[in-house]
C-alpha cells in the first residue's frame, strides 16, 4: 500500500525529529504549509535542521520554501515550510 502525500511528509518531519503541525493545506494542488519546532534539548542549529528537512523533501521531489522564524505564523513556530510536489 503506497503512502499519501500527507503520509510521506509526516514520515520525513519525524525522521528529523521535529514537532510540526500543518498550518495550510491544499491536497488538490499537493501544496502544504508546516509550521515546523524544535524539540526541547535539541542542539542541532536551525539551520541546520532546515537543510536536513529540504533533503529529504527535495529527495522526495517536492519544491521547497522556508521561512526562517516567521513573523506572522499562526501559532508560534521556528520554522515555516512551504512545500509542493513536483
Amino acid at each position: 500500500m503506497a503512502m499519501t502525500e500527507r503520509q510521506l511528509i509526516q514520515e520525513i518531519l519525524n525522521t528529523v525529529d521535529l514537532i510540526y503541525t500543518f498550518e495550510d493545506v491544499d491536497e488538490d494542488a499537493s501544496e502544504y504549509t508546516i509550521l515546523v519546532t524544535q524539540q526541547d534539548g535539541d542542539r542541532r542549529s536551525l539551520e541546520t535542521v532546515n537543510s536536513e528537512m529540504k533533503h529529504y523533501f527535495q529527495e522526495a521531489n517536492f519544491d521547497y520554501k522556508e521561512e526562517l522564524h516567521p513573523t506572522n505564523a499562526t501559532t508560534a513556530a521556528d520554522i515555516r515550510v512551504v512545500i509542493k510536489r513536483n
